[in-house]
């Protein structure tokens, strides 16, 4: 058999709320982790009394009863796992697990009995509920009634306030029964009540959250602060952790007490009580207990005199008290030397300390998140300045924290401290806009691997020889990968002084830079034009990528859907489907898997098919495009050829009509028959007869 067992998904239920986490049992005991605080209930195998399996609301649970009275119960079991429970605890905390059903019959009439702190109202022998006797805020008599009042859970959407019990009058040894039910309520309720006097007093506080200066009076069981305004009583079971924190100025401490379930101002939940110390204030502190009650109860932790800085003494009695480790910052400092980092979240500026197992932000509003809870952490680039940047972190529940305006100077040491916690980084370096800082940065992450460095190092390199390929190549080489810079703008102006070889060379060089911008305006234009024109060359004949398994369903199911919700509309129909297609068994999920697969294969298929016939296309196509680009420039060149010899033969028209002498050749001659042609037909339609007579006279001269 195996030492241990292990559940996931398991609740406790604790105040009327269920709490999930993880449950192992193993030969020194019971272990439960709670998932949303982090919380771990130990009970050790020689303290357990008792084992109850038994059938609940979330399928069957597991109710844990030890020597000192303590109840502990755990639900989210399945049923078979009854047996491989029932043998662990044979062979391992050697008790038998009981099986116990709930009675259902909907009777309110009963008997009650009280067993260490759990109170049970049963019917014959099987229970119809049960109270958690912790439970109780108070518990007020009437004549012949009892009346139970609860602490209010912020977790719960409903939560049970009062319960009402009519005990009959009977006069059995001349005991009250309603008195005797009413003491054995409030003997292991948890009623405050502050009586006696405090071990010690602490005057005037100064409190951040809540807000205000603050007497605390420390009682055994509880702590209480008294302001001018509110009065809270906070038990030493709500206490989950202790941090003593240094300011950043290094003269004030921070001391953090976190608490579950909060104290309660109003609709206001305080998850954290934070009092700020400064260094240099003392206090002499005697205890309101004698010498030997101090070492029987604290066993050396507290002496009844003590003296010393007053943030000390607090932290010190809180530790005894509520028997729990302070935790402080461990080997983290940043770039300025303190323990801590200035940054900003939501709307205001704190302090984040890296702890060596969470981090914690204060103070407003203080945040604490565990390792264990963090899903991954990411580097963003500052949105205002690249002198600062952004540090954000996501939990597995799916809550994201962004602690902003951090200098870039601790851009290392965080990056170092977090990559030793082994946390999930999302990113490694710095996004954009950060490139200046890359050498600074890159040195605090030498043993890993900087994804994101070496990409930028690559693109710098591709640049490199795209400029260098770009000064031997012409202009029109160097239009897509052009990019501003000093090598790039020698190309550019070695590419306009050729070009405007016929201006003249007297002019400076200024003159020559300004064509210089302009060309490169004009190419960074050209570039981007290219752009579009690839997005809109997709091929229809190309094809379709392949359905996941959920759109397959779905096409196939939208009408059956249609037809069950008549008159549905399209974004109903989606949630809908998507609510069936996750209500859906395992069995036939895989039916539709099987087919997303089988159209996968087709695709892919299919797509290299396609990719054969498309390189044989596309190289086609190119030699296509070339010759006819090749053409274009010859008809062009051919053009302004023509029109330069049409300006020649205008000029050249006044000599040769004022001197027959000149020689003309036989290109003229032809060019000039035409033009005098059609000026001579229109001469001719004007003055009648004569013209046709010129005409040939001014032909016959012009052929000789």
């Amino acid at each position: 058999m195996a030492d241990t067992l292990e559940f996931n998904e398991i609740y406790q239920e604790v105040k009327g709320s269920m709490n999930d986490g993880r449950l192992r049992l193993s030969r020194q005991g019971v272990i439960f982790k709670n998932s949303k605080t982090g919380k771990v209930d130990n009970i050790q195998a020689s303290e357990l009394a008792e084992g109850v399996w038994r059938r609940v609301a979330l399928g069957h649970g597991l109710k844990l009863l030890t020597k000192s009275g303590h109840v502990y119960k755990y639900d989210g079991f399945r049923e078979s796992e009854f047996d491989k429970l029932s043998d662990f605890f044979k062979a391992h905390y050697c008790l038998e697990l009981a099986e116990k059903d709930l009675c259902v019959k909907g009777w309110n009439w009963g008997t009650v009995r009280f067993g260490g702190q759990l109170l049970s109202f049963d019917i014959g022998e099987q229970p119809v509920f049960e109270i958690p006797l912790s439970n109780v805020s108070q518990c007020t008599t009437g004549k012949n009634e009892v009346t139970l009042e609860f602490h209010q859970n912020d977790d719960a959407e409903v939560s049970l306030m009062e319960v009402r019990f009519y005990v009959p009058p009977t006069q059995e040894d001349g005991v009250d029964p309603v008195e005797a039910f009413a003491q054995n309520v409030l003997s292991k309720a948890d009623v405050i009540q502050a009586t006696g006097d405090a071990i010690c007093i602490f005057r005037e506080l100064q409190c951040l959250t809540p807000r205000g200066r603050y007497d605390i009076r420390i009682y055994p069981t509880f702590l209480h602060l008294h302001g001018k305004t509110f009065d809270y009583k906070i038990p030493y079971t709500t206490v989950l952790r202790l941090f003593l924190l240094p300011h950043k100025d290094q003269r004030q401490m921070f001391f953090v007490i976190s608490l579950d379930p909060p104290i309660k101002q109003g609709q206001t939940r305080y998850h954290f009580l934070i009092l700020l110390f400064s260094k240099d204030e003392d206090i002499s502190l005697t205890l309101n207990m004698n010498e030997e009650e101090v070492e029987k109860r604290f066993e050396g932790r507290l002496t009844k005199n003590m003296s010393g800085s007053l943030y000390e003494m607090v932290s010190r009695v809180m530790k005894a008290l509520v028997n729990r480790k302070i935790t402080v910052p461990g080997n983290f400092q940043g770039h300025s030397g303190a323990q801590c980092i200035t940054c900003s979240y939501k709307a205001s500026s704190g302090l984040l300390y890296p702890l060596e197992r969470g981090f914690i932000y204060v103070h407003k509003p203080p945040v604490h998140i565990r390792f264990d809870e963090i899903s991954f952490v990411n580097f963003a680039r500052g949105t205002t300045t690249t002198r600062s940047f952004d540090f954000e972190i996501e939990t597995k529940q799916g809550t994201q924290y962004t602690f902003s305006s951090i200098e870039r100077e601790e851009y290392g040491k965080l990056f170092d401290f977090v990559n030793a916690k082994k946390l999930n980084i999302k990113n490694r370096g710095l996004k954009e806009g950060m490139k200046q800082s890359y050498d600074e940065y890159a040195d605090s992450d030498e043993d890993q691997h900087d994804a994101y460095l070496e990409r930028m190092k690559e693109e710098g390199k591709i640049r490199e020889e795209n400029a260098n390929d770009s000064s031997d190549g012409s202009g029109e080489e160097t239009d897509e990968s052009f990019n501003p810079g000093e090598e790039d703008d020698d190309v550019a102006e070695e590419f306009d002084s050729n070009a405007s070889a016929t201006s003249s060379s007297g002019e400076g060089d200024s003159d020559d830079k300004k064509p210089a911008k302009k060309a490169k305006v004009v190419k960074e234009r050209k570039a981007r034009r290219k752009h579009p024109e690839s997005k809109k060359g997709k091929d229809p004949n190309a094809p379709k990528r392949p359905m996941s398994a959920y759109m397959l369903w779905l096409n196939a199911s939208r009408e059956r859907i249609k037809s069950d919700h008549p008159g549905i509309s399209i974004t109903d129909l989606s949630k809908k489907a998507g609510e069936l297609w996750k209500a859906m068994s395992k069995e036939k999920k895989e039916e539709w898997d099987r087919k997303a697969e089988d159209a996968r294969r087709d695709y892919e298929k299919a797509m290299k098919e396609y990719s054969v016939g498309s390189k044989a296309e596309s190289s086609r196509g190119e030699r296509s495009k070339k010759k006819k680009k090749k053409q274009e420039k010859q008809l062009k060149g051919k053009a302004e050829r023509k029109g330069t010899s049409f300006k020649s033969v205008s000029s050249s028209k006044s000599p040769a009509k004022s001197s027959n002498e000149s020689f003309k050749s036989k290109e003229f001659v032809s060019s000039d028959e035409s033009s005098s042609a059609e000026s001579k037909k229109e001469d001719s339609e004007e003055e009648g007869a004569p013209s046709p007579r010129r005409s040939s006279s001014d032909s016959a001269s012009g052929s000789d």
